[in-house]
């Protein structure tokens, strides 16, 4: 089985929780929280990893994470690592339990509330070596959560904001394609352009991180090629596994930085008017920012095309936009329930967050305005 030591340790391969118990040990837990949700209870899932842990079936499950994690639901879990007396963190599941697991690994080991430690509010340097030890586990393949550096949090006035610190990489990550066989079509279609868009972002930031940019371009080709195929036929194991590499690589990639895709699906996903799914925002609004910049990044488009295998004469964009409608995704916001009276709200709030600062060209409010309307 490889184990991979970039950023974290990394056990990946089908098969590879069965070595949970070693990694629980090596991180010194002796009784972890396992963070979940309730979906992948119901699957059979966290059973079978809780079967692994210390007290076997007495683990305590906190399972109450929502689909995009929030404030409060970030207090109740350390409500419960603190009366259990736990020692660490497991975290199963999409990127909403590994998220929420790492900004309650800080609040349990820090304390004062998850603001204080928002990136954009100088909160890195408030987050010490003191932290809990988080084993990140995903279910999905999307985020890359599970060697990333962040936690994207829904907070109670409306924000929706980042944690971020070298210090929030899982101290190991399982990567086993195995838990992803059984993934309905339409998640797997919304988790892959996740990881799809995190390539893409990356290798066209404004930031200049060759390996960074490679790992990114290595990430576009496995999931532009693969998602189809794991989408309509979820128990392809080869699929299965290049999705599961894709989304890991495109976090590993977040050192050279996103961009407004992501700027702007942050801001959608925070509104408390509506529930928005976070790869499905991606998958929505990247032609249009895609288009936005093109006139900017002309070789890397040329680059893309060609690993991403776009056929000849076809613009990635469209590329992106016949895909989505391949996959079952809705082709505008508007299917998604965005209304329009919202945008200058989130066109405002989306300039300031962190990923318009590394985009391929610099929007403004009202490029912001554009592009929603475009997608709208």
């Amino acid at each position: 089985m490889p184990i991979i030591s970039y950023l974290t340790t990394i056990r990946f391969d089908f098969g590879a929780i069965a070595g949970l118990p070693e990694d629980i040990a090596a991180c010194g837990m002796s009784n972890p929280l396992l963070v979940t949700d309730k979906g992948v209870v119901a699957t059979g899932i966290a059973a079978r990893i809780a079967a692994l842990m210390p007290k076997g079936g007495a683990t305590p499950i906190f399972d109450q994470t929502p689909s995009n994690p929030t404030e409060d639901a970030t207090d109740l879990a350390v409500e419960m690592y603190k009366a259990h007396g736990c020692d660490g963190i497991v975290a199963l599941g999409g990127g909403s339990p590994m998220d929420l697991a790492k900004s309650a690994a800080v609040l349990a080991t820090h304390g004062g509330v998850l603001r204080d430690y928002a990136f954009i509010h100088g909160g890195a340097a408030k987050i010490t070596p003191k932290i809990a030890p988080v084993i990140a586990i995903p279910t999905t393949s999307g985020t890359g959560s599970e060697v990333g550096r962040g936690a994207v949090m829904s907070f109670r006035d409306g924000r929706k904001l980042s944690v971020i610190s070298p210090l929030l990489f899982p101290k190991r990550a399982i990567c086993d394609p195995e838990l992803t066989l059984g993934l309905p079509p339409l998640l797997t279609a919304a988790t892959g352009m996740d990881a799809l868009t995190h390539g893409i972002e990356c290798f066209t930031s404004n930031t200049e991180n060759p390996p960074a940019g490679a790992i990114a371009l290595e990430c576009t080709r496995l999931a532009a090629r693969a998602l189809e195929t794991a989408v309509k036929d979820g128990s392809n194991r080869q699929a299965r596994h290049d999705m599961m590499m894709a989304s890991m690589m495109g976090a590993m990639a977040f050192q050279k930085g996103l961009g407004a895709v992501h700027a702007l699906a942050h801001t959608l996903g925070g509104l408390k008017e509506v529930h928005l799914h976070h790869g499905t925002l991606n998958a929505v609004l990247l032609p249009a920012v895609l288009r936005f910049n093109a006139g900017i990044r002309q070789a890397e488009y040329a680059r893309l095309a060609y690993e991403m295998d776009v056929p000849a004469g076809q613009s990635i964009d469209r590329f992106i936009e016949d895909l989505n409608r391949r996959i079952g995704l809705p082709a505008t916001l508007r299917e998604m329930g965005v209304k329009r009276e919202w945008f200058a709200r989130v066109a405002e709030i989306s300039l300031e967050d962190h990923c318009t600062r590394t985009n391929a060209r610099t929007p403004t409010a009202a490029d912001y305005h554009a592009m929603l309307e475009e997608a709208f």
